[in-house]
């Protein structure tokens, strides 16, 4: 009798999720913690590139204040927030920048330390990395 319940209890849980989009899963974007949580991620990261050697020579001309907009709106987009990315491509951004394997790796691992100095869970940064990588290609060697 109770393994009964329990499975209908499971099964009218799952149905109500269906139906009930509050109990569905939530976004990435929201597991980051929204507007504030990549807030919150976008100023460690520039934190980051500011000490590091290797990479703060690329980012030491940029708007800084339209750096963190911009980068901001695309983890928002890319994690399923309610922002479109209004910034330039990725190869007009990146071209002349002659970003090599080693530096572009280095910049991940920045953004990675970013999100766990964050408190971003390592799964969602591993979700919001994915999301990522198909830039990758659009970034190298321009």
């Amino acid at each position: 009798m109770m393994i009964r319940s329990l499975l209908c209890s499971g099964t009218l849980l799952m149905a109500t999720s269906w139906i009930n989009p509050a109990m569905a899963e939530d976004t990435l974007y929201e597991r980051l913690g929204g507007a504030e949580g990549i807030s919150v991620v976008v100023d460690h990261f520039i934190d980051e590139i500011s000490f590091d050697r290797r990479i703060y020579p690329f980012f030491k001309d940029s708007d800084i204040e339209r750096f963190r907009n911009k980068f901001s709106e695309q983890l928002c987009a890319v994690s399923d927030g309610p922002c479109i990315y209004s910034g330039d491509d990725m190869p007009t951004v990146h071209t002349g920048m002659n970003i090599s394997e080693t530096d572009f790796n280095r910049v991940v691992e920045l953004l990675q330390k970013a999100m766990a100095d964050s408190g971003i869970p390592y799964t969602d940064q591993n979700r919001l990395l994915q999301r990522l990588a198909p830039l990758r290609g659009e970034m190298l060697h321009r």
